[in-house]
């Protein structure tokens, strides 16, 4: 079995706010043999996105920021996207990440989408609505795109926090967050 590269890739505005915290949270209760990086997207932020598609024009490669984050999500095993959510669907910055994966389909010998199937993609949003039905939107945004690039869907963790550590009140979230990677904490205990 290989071993699992957890890339935890942060689209808060707020370093150390909720999302973050239930994250790290979550990622404690990883095995010590699976690896972790943590990127925070405002300290590898990607201009906005520019679609070449169909212009006619060479798709540039990748470079500088865009290459060090491309790199890193090919590298990773699972691949957690931790985002507040941001009127019902993720952050500013994951979204730009997002677009950038659809230029990635399209980069001459890039081999993006074959490269990201059977990768996990897992989500850690934190809310701040008493109704938790409003995050529909983010989860089919993320279900669809590991759908879409044939990765597994680990799952979501939600936690309700709206004020800087209001996270840590959210009793039920924080106990989901202990075994939110148990598939991952079973494979490797099995593993010969």
């Amino acid at each position: 079995m290989t071993r699992s590269s957890f890339l935890f890739l942060l689209g808060s505005a707020r370093k150390g706010g909720n999302t973050e915290q239930l994250a790290r949270r979550a990622a404690s209760a990883l095995p010590k043999s699976a690896s972790q990086w943590w990127i925070h997207l405002e300290d590898a932020t990607l201009p906005r996105f520019e679609d070449h598609r169909h212009t006619g024009a060479a798709i540039p490669l990748p470079s500088g920021t865009e290459k060090y984050l491309l790199d890193a999500i090919l590298e990773a095993t699972d691949i957690v996207l931790a985002t507040p959510l941001y009127w019902y669907n993720v952050s500013g910055s994951t979204k730009v990440l997002l677009d950038y994966w659809a230029g990635w389909l399209k980069v001459p010998g890039l081999d993006f989408r074959n490269r990201m199937t059977g990768k996990t993609l897992w989500a850690v949003v934190a809310f701040a609505d008493d109704d938790p039905t409003v995050t529909g939107p983010v989860v089919a945004t993320l279900e669809m795109t590991a759908g879409y690039l044939a990765m597994d869907w680990g799952g979501l963790l939600l936690g309700y926090g709206s004020a800087p550590g209001q996270i840590l009140a959210d009793e039920e979230a924080m106990n989901r967050a202990d075994s939110f990677f148990r598939r991952v904490q079973a494979e490797i205990r099995s593993a010969p």
